[in-house]
């Protein structure tokens, strides 16, 4: 444990009790394949985040961002906080609540992938979860490696990351 109190789990970060309520993320890569009724099998470290349900939507990047109940609670408060008569929130309100269904982890630990956003990632196969923290992305193969190239880039990354404060104090 570092001086910040937290804990590694494999692929979840907990914060110990020593320093006040348990705090889980999500954390990791993980490649799984649909079943023939459009289900993906859900790592099982994130299983529980989602026990509570959990909401699927559309991403910002050609992937899917999954999301606890509580979470998309937040993003909606801050969704309907945003002015109406201004065209970018209204556009940003119709690609994260136009295209969120909710889902439920089944006892195998699947979820359904709804058709609409299936057919926006280009999911018909493998996919790739990858843990953001407070929700995960689902990632086409041939979509994820994608990216993977363009992180592979250190040169690119120190330009594009430069004016970000990553600062720990």
């Amino acid at each position: 444990m570092g001086e910040s109190g937290l804990l590694w789990d494999a692929g979840c970060l907990r914060r110990s009790g020593l320093t006040g309520e348990l705090e889980q993320m999500f954390l990791g890569q993980y490649q799984h394949s649909l079943d023939d009724k459009n289900r993906l099998t859900i790592p099982a470290r994130f299983r529980e985040l989602l026990s509570e349900g959990a909401f699927i939507t559309q991403g910002f990047d050609r992937n899917l961002m999954v999301l606890t109940s509580s979470a998309f609670e937040q993003v909606y408060e801050r969704l309907n906080a945003m002015n109406m008569a201004d065209p970018a929130a209204r556009l940003l309100r119709r690609l994260i609540l136009g295209n969120a269904y909710q889902v439920e982890v089944d006892k195998a630990g699947r979820i359904l992938l709804p058709q609409p956003l299936r057919e926006f990632a280009a999911l018909d196969g493998e996919a790739v979860i990858v843990g953001q923290g407070d929700y995960f992305e689902v990632w086409s193969l041939s979509a994820w490696q994608e990216q993977q190239r363009k992180l592979a880039d250190a040169e690119a990354n120190a330009q594009r990351f430069a004016t970000l404060n990553l600062t720990t104090r």
